[in-house]
């Protein structure tokens, strides 16, 4: 496992990109209204869309699209179950690259989760 601090990770990269957010406001804002309405409630809820999101991240091995997406998961009230049982389809799509990203979603898990849901 990574010596990631996902809080700071989320941060830094919002930083990073908050001059980019500037100098290309179209392709953001593309990129922000697309965002938006692909995680808007509809047939799936936002929390189901979050869901499926992590498994991509974790699939896909980014550590950045992990913290804003558990990030997001600890917002809608995502349970320790729910979270645990995506990750278990995560590995079950990606194998063992994905079992070892499973464990930097469930660090990330930890850090942003209050103690009484991170272990509920």
């Amino acid at each position: 496992m990574s010596e990631t601090h996902y809080p700071d990770l989320t941060r830094d990269i919002s930083r990073q990109l908050a001059g980019f957010r500037q100098n290309q406001k179209g392709t953001m804002q593309g990129f922000g209204a697309m965002a938006a309405a692909s995680m808007a409630d509809g047939a799936l809820s936002e929390k189901h869309k979050e869901l499926i999101a992590t498994a991509i991240a974790v699939s896909q091995r980014c550590a950045g699209c992990i913290g804003f997406h558990v990030k997001a998961l600890i917002r809608l009230g995502t349970t320790r179950a729910e979270f645990e049982e995506m990750l278990g389809v995560a590995v079950y799509m990606g194998g063992g690259p994905s079992l070892m990203y499973c464990a930097e979603a469930l660090q990330a898990w930890e850090q942003f989760a209050p103690t009484s849901v991170a272990s509920a």
